[in-house]
């Protein structure tokens, strides 16, 4: 079974140090911290982390906000019932990193990917990134904050088994065992910025006053009565949806109406512009809205949809 000695746990805490990363000691063993005032505590200073990891061997906690870290947290199902919500629900979705890659899929992320070290034998395609694996199989991507703005912890904004940790939180740094298991760097590699995109969706919204999107379609016979409740629907998905559940079921909507504009029965133009409107009513950015509404009705035009008249 893996097993840090001392001098081991006090080379990771002074490395991630040496990184510009603010540490703080977790009781050995665990995810909790062992001091109070954690944040305000972390440091670089190496002979302030040497004292400390001296006197025991402690697990090594990464203070992301005044590291000027956003880490996103890819975990793993907990059991076999632990299953993606309908929204995720895809055979290529099986946790967090499958929902990631949906998320750059979504959002025309075309940036590289990296084959990390081999971690309990399974070597690993993932986006470019610092990475650490955890004892669990989770993945921890560590990207530079933004500059000049804050982004918080997040936990299932962004989907199904990803978490987010920024200012206000931490992570537990490689180099720590839990349960006897490692946390350990898989991808060695200088920071990346956050992807704009994922920044974008990590922003805090501000909501302008919500106010009902007019959906201008006539409904003189049951087909054009059908359309105009297929948008509607659509268009109240989106302006009905969660705090953290906008982009998703923005997404949704576009793939629905999506395959009504490849059957003919829907303008592309128009289905756009009532969903524009829609995600803009509930604070989502216009250019990321353009980008998710783009990217739903070209999924949605692999399968054409017509009503009968």
């Amino acid at each position: 079974m893996p097993h840090l000695d001392d001098s081991a746990q006090l080379s990771a805490a002074l490395d991630a140090a040496s990184r510009g990363w603010h540490v703080f000691p977790l009781i050995p063993g665990d995810k909790r911290p062992a001091v109070r005032d954690w944040e305000s505590r972390a440091t670089t200073d190496r002979a302030r982390i040497t004292r400390c990891w001296t006197h025991a061997p402690y697990n090594i906690g990464i203070a992301t906000g005044p590291s000027h870290l956003v880490v996103v947290d890819l975990d793993v199902p907990k059991g076999p019932n632990d299953t993606p919500p309908a929204a995720w629900a895809h055979p290529d979705i099986r946790d967090g990193v499958g929902v990631l890659f949906a998320l750059r899929e979504r959002h025309g992320d075309d940036g590289p990917l990296v084959r990390c070290e081999p971690h309990q034998g399974v070597r690993e395609l993932l986006p470019a990134a610092h990475i650490v694996k955890t004892p669990t199989g989770g993945t921890h991507l560590y990207h530079a904050a933004p500059d000049g703005e804050e982004l918080r912890n997040t936990a299932g904004k962004l989907g199904w088994k990803v978490d987010t940790r920024a200012a206000g939180g931490y992570v537990v740094g490689a180099g720590s065992t839990v349960n006897g298991q490692p946390y350990t760097t898989v991808y060695d590699a200088p920071l990346t910025p956050l992807p704009v995109w994922l920044a974008a969706l990590l922003r805090p919204a501000s909501l302008p006053p919500q106010r009902p999107v007019v959906v201008p379609l006539a409904a003189h016979d049951r087909r054009s009565a059908f359309l105009r409740a297929a948008v509607e629907g659509e268009v109240a998905r989106v302006t009905g949806s969660g705090a953290h559940q906008h982009n998703n079921a923005l997404y949704l909507a576009a793939v629905a109406l999506g395959q009504l504009v490849a059957g003919g029965e829907l303008d592309a133009h128009d289905v756009t512009g009532w969903l524009l409107e829609a995600a803009l009513s509930v604070g989502q950015r216009e250019g990321e809205a353009h980008r998710t509404i783009a990217s739903g009705l070209k999924a949605g035009a692999n399968r054409p949809r017509t009503v009968a008249g």
